[in-house]
């Protein structure tokens, strides 16, 4: 038998299945959630970005302060991981540099609560979330990676 023989097969084999639920769907084939734009309090950013991604999953880059060591940031960012545990909020981490790290949300909704924690920590530096990056020093402008400065409405 062929490769095209065996799709065939499986094509056959699966035509007799019942759909799946929206939730068994690989995340890309999900339905998007409808949004209630009338009841939506468009002075805080964060409320749409909780809306949208919800039921989505989403990464954030997890920056520690420069001046922790290696050990010491790593074991800062375990103790951050599970500390968002402790508060059900789901992230796997996964270093990509001694003082970076990825935390991955597959509920996109708790990545908000887990920016607002992360940015409370005097160990950080900063994260990015949806090309925007947030310092934990009030002083510094957040930036658009896509392009410049981020503009105030």
């Amino acid at each position: 038998m062929t490769d095209a023989d065996l799709e065939h097969l499986l094509d056959q084999w699966e035509s007799n299945d019942e759909p799946l639920e929206p939730d068994e769907l690989p995340e890309h084939l999900r339905p998007s959630p409808q949004i209630d734009f009338s009841k939506l309090d468009t002075t805080n950013p964060d409320n749409l970005l909780k809306l949208t991604k919800k039921g989505k999953g989403v990464m954030m880059f997890v920056d520690a302060s420069p001046e922790l060591s290696e050990s010491k940031a790593e074991t800062i960012m375990k103790i951050w991981q599970s500390s968002l545990q402790n508060n059900h909020i789901i992230a796997e981490r996964y270093p990509i540099e001694s003082k970076r790290a990825i935390f991955m949300f597959r509920e996109g909704s708790q990545a908000i609560d887990a920016k607002n924690y992360l940015l409370q920590q005097p160990e950080l530096s900063h994260v990015m979330l949806e090309g925007q990056t947030y310092y934990r020093d009030p002083a510094k402008k957040p930036i658009n990676h896509l392009g410049g400065e981020k503009l105030e409405l």
